[in-house]
């Protein structure tokens, strides 16, 4: 081989390993590009390893949460209005994984992979996030909750914009408790429970357990069921809240009637029961635009003895459910069996005035026959009518379920699901106290409270 030959074979590997080079470089680019930009040591995003200079963060009324101001992040003037809105901003560290702050960081930061962050350095700012929420309808969730632990969800089941979004325990980020991390108190303090926060349902199931009977049992309407404070199987005891002696399928939901919803759990069985569960989203993963994957709730009875069954029916044995996808699940019953999925992000507003509106999605894991949710939806409402007092939720014509969850240590948590029927105010809601006692002496509170304010 004369050498003009070797050069030219050497010349060819050098283009070779130069091309693969540059291959892997721009894969590089755009598999991270927007991770190095953002990365906390880019001093024209970062001081310190804290937030500085990111586009602004604004509610549904254009009330800031937060902003850039003189290469400072600067937080809403109402302290209240801070820890309310804390989970779903973000902390400047960026130890909520779910506030906006850290999921929305490129988009704050003006990324484009053409550009980088070039909008910062032009303009002195990146995108702005507009959110759905209403600053001080979470400011009153927060107060409603009165210093206990817990979350506040509610959403429009018409449009899926999400106007309340309060997690508990909080803090003010801007004067960060300095015991933070070693203080029981701030225990979760991170967590948007609201989202990835799974919670044991208690009676709250019970919604459930009725729709895969009106599903299934085609004579359930007329049934009766007797309760002396206890349900018998064959190999254990379902305790009930009360002796409501002879009580129909509707009466049972209203009194909840853990002897009834444990016997029509057995009838069920663990595939018709399983079958249900999936149809309403259990076992399966949400994204709530784009901020996070919440929790998914989870239920198994796979290897549930009788007894077992009969706690799965009533929310007990080892089910867990997620507050964002139980207030979903009222969503869909609100709105003829379809899930409009709830959202936190309006529209992402460009420096140059341009906005990029969220798009509306309808769910093909939660769904209903129109049927079936009108006739759980009916009974929802004879909840509120027949048993817990429209007086408590005036002018809402609200459905709803409580829940006591009993828990094995300390108080039971408290909760309230439901949505108004009133057309003024098409708002689904979940509402969970933990450690609060009862669904009616705690959450059910909260949750008319919180209605209320957003009419």
């Amino acid at each position: 081989m004369d050498n003009a030959t070797k050069r030219a074979y050497s010349l060819f590997a050098v283009i070779g390993g130069f091309t693969i080079g540059l291959l892997i470089l721009i894969y590089s680019f755009i598999a991270h590009g927007s991770s190095w930009a953002t990365n906390k040591a880019n001093q024209h995003l970062y001081s310190n390893g804290t937030v500085s200079t990111f586009g602004d963060i604004y509610d549904r009324n254009d009330k800031a949460l937060a902003v850039t101001v003189d290469g400072r992040r600067k937080y809403n003037s109402d302290s209240v209005i801070r820890k309310a809105t804390l989970h779903a901003v973000g902390d400047l560290n960026g130890y909520i994984s779910t506030g906006v702050q850290y999921t929305f960081r490129n988009t704050l930061a003006g990324y484009s992979p053409i550009n980088g962050i070039a909008s910062i350095v032009q303009y002195g700012k990146g995108n702005d996030v507009h959110l759905t929420l209403d600053a001080q309808v979470c400011r009153i969730a927060y107060n409603a909750l009165n210093g206990r632990n817990g979350t506040v969800c509610a959403y429009n089941y018409y449009t899926g914009e999400i106007l309340c979004m309060v997690s508990a325990p909080t803090y003010d980020p801007e004067n960060k408790p300095t015991d933070i991390d070693n203080n029981p108190i701030y225990n979760g303090v991170y967590l948007n429970r609201a989202i990835t926060g799974l919670y044991t349902p208690g009676s709250i199931f019970k919604v459930v357990t009725a729709v895969s009977a009106i599903e299934n049992i085609p004579d359930i309407n007329s049934r009766t069921y007797d309760c002396d404070g206890k349900y018998e199987t064959s190999d254990g005891t379902v305790i009930c809240n009360d002796i409501h002696n002879r009580v129909n399928f509707q009466q049972a939901l209203n009194r909840s009637c853990n002897s009834a919803f444990a016997d029509i759990a057995l009838e069920l069985g663990k595939s018709k029961l399983t079958e249900t569960a999936k149809e309403l989203g259990f076992n399966t993963k949400f994204s709530v635009n784009g901020v996070s994957d919440p929790s998914k709730s989870m239920f198994n009875v796979k290897k549930a003895s009788k007894a077992d069954l009969g706690w799965a029916g009533i929310g007990q044995y080892t089910t867990l459910v997620n507050p964002y996808h139980m207030m979903t699940i009222m969503g869909c019953i609100a709105n003829d069996g379809i899930a409009v999925m709830p959202f936190l992000i309006d529209h992402i507003e460009t420096p140059q005035g341009i906005k990029v509106p969220t798009k509306v999605s309808v769910s093909e894991d939660i769904h209903l026959a129109p049927a079936t949710a009108k006739k759980i939806g009916e009974m929802l409402r004879s909840d509120i009518t027949d048993y817990y007092g429209d007086g408590r939720f005036p002018n809402l014509q609200m459905c709803g379920k409580t829940g006591t969850a009993e828990i094995d240590d300390g108080q039971p948590h408290s909760w309230f699901v439901g949505y108004s029927q009133n057309q003024k105010t098409p708002y689904a809601i979940a509402v969970i106290v933990e450690n609060g006692g009862t669904g009616l002496s705690a959450a059910a509170i909260i949750a008319n409270t919180v209605m209320q304010a957003i009419k």
